[in-house]
């Protein structure tokens, strides 16, 4: 997160910061091998340029396997968890496995050392991470601001904070306390997963093309 707060801009751009991580998993996803390897080739570059300490004197880099895997198993986790309870179809026990061993060949691809391959693995490898993770002024920060001051008209704000909701639901409680983030068991239960349903049902209303 000090590299994020001194190297990424997010707060100037969210939403250009947001596009061009969604155009790196498109690609990756669904590009072909060669437009694949050419986004791995130029974000490999850029981790190459993010370097720097945190406010404590810890040394950090962006290209560091160690830390690469931490994003990794930390964003495949909270895809997969998303899919599962607001995809059109959730993933089976071999397609949960498949999807982990897929994004496996994309995080080697970009650095990081022994990716899990399969559900189990993944659930292992966050569970290693658990001991090294702490609280920290800029996560507790970019917390605040992708949640409570997102930069959108006002029309948008009620929408956003639907969507805001139902990933917060996702998280498990002790990813939510080092971030001072509450838990409201009945209203996550019931409001917050219901306003995730009718939200994600109504992007991929949206997004789905022309029949």
């Amino acid at each position: 997160m000090a590299g994020v707060a001194a190297h990424s801009g997010f707060k100037g751009d969210p939403w250009g910061r947001l596009q061009r991580t969604s155009h790196f998993l498109a690609v990756t996803t669904f590009g072909t091998a060669e437009d694949a390897e050419a986004m791995v080739r130029r974000i490999r570059a850029v981790h190459a340029t993010v370097v720097g300490a945190a406010p404590d004197g810890r040394p950090y880099a962006a290209s560091d396997p160690h830390l690469l895997r931490w994003v990794h198993v930390a964003e495949v986790d909270s895809f997969l968890a998303a899919h599962q309870r607001y995809g059109a179809a959730p993933l089976d026990a071999a397609g949960r496995d498949g999807y982990v061993a897929d994004t496996a060949r994309v995080a080697e691809a970009l650095g990081v050392v022994d990716p899990p391959r399969t559900e189990a693995e993944l659930r292992a490898a966050l569970e290693e991470y658990r001991p090294e993770l702490a609280s920290t002024p800029e996560a507790r920060e970019a917390a605040r601001f992708i949640l409570l001051n997102p930069p959108l008209p006002l029309l948008a704000r009620g929408p956003y904070a639907a969507i805001a909701a139902a990933a917060v639901a996702l998280l498990p409680r002790w990813a939510r306390r080092p971030l001072r983030i509450p838990r409201l068991p009945l209203t996550e239960a019931v409001a917050m997963r219901a306003a995730g349903v009718v939200i994600t049902r109504t992007i991929r209303w949206a997004m789905s093309p022309p029949r």
